[in-house]
């Protein structure tokens, strides 16, 4: 085990480990440290705590000292700073054409480089961009293109729930989405009902899956034959997941009606959930292009 604290340098950032070496830090505190980017300002998210060695990527690096007044003040200008940077990026990327949406700046702490976030549809020659901007800023400059789910990270935005982006508000990660968990959950497939934002896939399907996967496991899929507790057979017709209950087709004296049971109520024969693929030829295309777009947004996350 090893002595650690969490911090992060951006909201809804990923979480870095650092030694605390004697100093009291708790959460909350805001700390000075050094990354492969040089100094950094960061807060402390989780306080000291022991992790297993095998969670820490080692060399793992001290922190250099608590922030003070001075350094919070030179953190405030920084942000101006940047403010400033991605105006005057603004002016030179349409001084030289270049077909690329600038997203963000960043000044490292100690001002020993400028980073400029960008996107754009294939790859980008900003060597005069470059050469242009280090002669305004006088230090290192660094241009990173990123993919469209980092971006939406970086600006935030409100979901279709109407609450503020999850990747923007807490999620320090993108966790892997698939379309299977948007059938689990008897969602439509529609893209433009199951994609975020980002026009990815919502990372809020993952939220449910575990529990959509237990209570479907206890129902029996449309189209199985089930045997009532009022000793009656028939065919499912419907499933409600949520409420586990069960619409069955059942014949009583001569005729077919529908009755409602729990699944408690039911006997059938457990087997294997298998996904089911009858679904319309136009939510066919729109699986088949949403597919497309999460291995390419893997390319650009990776």
């Amino acid at each position: 085990m090893v002595k650690v604290i969490g911090v992060r340098f951006r909201a809804a950032g990923k979480i870095y480990f650092f030694d605390p070496v004697d100093l009291k830090i708790e959460q909350g505190d805001h700390v000075i440290v050094e990354t492969a980017r040089g100094m950094e300002y960061g807060m402390v998210v989780l306080g000291i705590r022991e992790v297993d060695e095998s969670k820490v990527i080692q060399p793992l690096k001290a922190v250099t000292r608590i922030a003070t007044p001075e350094d919070d003040e030179i953190e405030l200008k920084n942000k101006e700073k940047e403010k400033t940077a991605f105006a005057i990026c603004l002016e030179k990327i349409k001084k030289h054409q270049l077909e690329m949406k600038l997203i963000d700046a960043e000044y490292t702490f100690d001002n020993n480089k400028v980073l400029f976030y960008f996107t754009a549809d294939g790859r980008i020659d900003f060597r005069e961009l470059v050469k242009d901007l280090a002669a305004v800023f006088k230090t290192r400059i660094e241009l990173r293109q990123i993919g469209v789910r980092d971006e939406t990270k970086i600006l935030g935005g409100i979901g279709i729930c109407g609450r503020p982006l999850c990747c923007h508000s807490y999620l320090p990660e993108f966790i892997p989405v698939s379309i299977k968990m948007a059938k689990e959950q008897n969602l439509s497939l529609n893209p433009t009902k199951i994609s975020g934002v980002c026009g990815r896939l919502m990372c809020c399907l993952k939220n449910e899956e575990e529990t959509y996967e237990e209570l479907n496991s206890k129902l029996p899929n449309v189209g199985d034959f089930v045997t009532t507790d009022d000793n009656l057979k028939g065919e499912v017709q419907s499933v409600s997941v949520l409420r586990q209950l069960v619409k069955v087709i059942v014949t009583v004296n001569d005729e077919k009606e529908v009755r409602e049971y729990h699944v408690d109520q039911l006997k059938f024969k457990p087997k294997r959930r298998k996904e089911k693929m009858n679904i319309a030829d136009d939510e066919l295309k729109a699986l088949e292009m949403l597919e497309r777009r999460e291995g390419n947004s893997k390319l650009d996350d990776n």
